[in-house]
């Protein structure tokens, strides 16, 4: 399964460069571009010079996450030059499985135009669900650094009962921490519960807030606001998990002198081999069900 195909890693961070290792181990020809810099990435795949070049070979090109930062290059750290997307689209062929994260409308767009199959791997649940494990063990990885006394009987709150939400209760809890569970929702509530945390209606918050030695956040709106954050136990640290904008007001956190880390993408940063594996096994899967196994 999947010999007859070849896949085109197109920039990206370490998570890409294990994923392109990955799926070389397999048995499966890879072609790479945009890791011109010092970035340890496996000799069995085969790095050629352009980007038009590695996408008119494939039959899947798996862009990063995110696929760009700018809407107009691909996110790609490791080259020496930008990589153009009109680049990819230009060179993709009716038939080939186009696949990043983070995809826009434009993207989908240009597949219509070109012809090409276009999927958001991140939107998919199995990745979204699997990539709250190095997520979770991130930031307690940073709690970890950054407190001054253990988690097991430290009284935490987790700010949203998502993925990251309901992994994160039970990881703590695992730890001996005295967990609380904040969310709108009385189902999400009644989830917290089933974890043996307590469960904390997010309208209460501001009741509350003053008795929490860590906060972490989930929820990717602005909670953290300048009055919540001054009801703060003091020496208190918070943990936003969220994505742009974030849950917190940092300037407000910072003139009140509350800790805060914001902590994006934590599946690259800590454990990129395991997220390449994640985004590898995601994308087979999306070939699966695109029929082009």
């Amino acid at each position: 399964m999947f010999t007859d195909i070849t896949f085109a890693v197109v920039g990206g961070d370490l998570r890409q460069a294990h994923l392109a290792g990955l799926l070389a181990a397999d048995g499966l020809s890879v072609l790479t571009v945009g890791f011109e810099r010092d970035v340890p990435i496996s000799s069995d795949v085969l790095h050629v010079k352009s980007a038009a070049e590695a996408v008119s070979r494939a039959r899947c090109v798996i862009l990063p996450l995110p696929f760009s930062v700018d809407g107009a290059s691909v996110n790609a750290p490791f080259s020496r030059a930008p990589i153009p997307l009109q680049t990819i689209w230009d060179a993709a062929d009716k038939g080939m499985l186009v696949t990043g994260g983070m995809l826009s409308p434009a993207v989908y767009r240009s597949a219509e135009m070109h012809g090409f199959t276009a999927v958001d791997y991140y939107a998919k649940e199995e990745m979204a669900v699997r990539n709250t494990v190095p997520t979770v063990e991130g930031a307690l990885q940073i709690a970890f650094e950054e407190l001054p006394f253990t988690l097991h009987g430290a009284r935490c709150l987790v700010l949203g009962f998502g993925r990251v939400g309901r992994t994160l209760c039970r990881a703590l809890r695992g730890l001996g921490a005295d967990v609380t569970g904040c969310a709108r929702s009385y189902d999400d509530l009644a989830w917290v519960q089933t974890l043996d945390c307590v469960p904390l209606r997010l309208e209460k918050l501001a009741g509350s807030a003053g008795t929490f030695d860590v906060v972490f956040n989930t929820i990717p709106a602005r909670i953290l606001t300048e009055d919540l954050l001054a009801r703060l136990k003091k020496g208190s640290l918070v943990i936003d998990l969220a994505s742009k904008p974030g849950g917190v007001d940092f300037d407000a956190a910072k003139r009140l002198g509350v800790k805060t880390v914001w902590a994006l993408s934590l599946p690259g940063k800590v454990a990129p081999h395991t997220a390449g594996q994640i985004i590898k096994d995601t994308v087979l899967h999306i070939l699966e069900e695109e029929g082009l196994s």
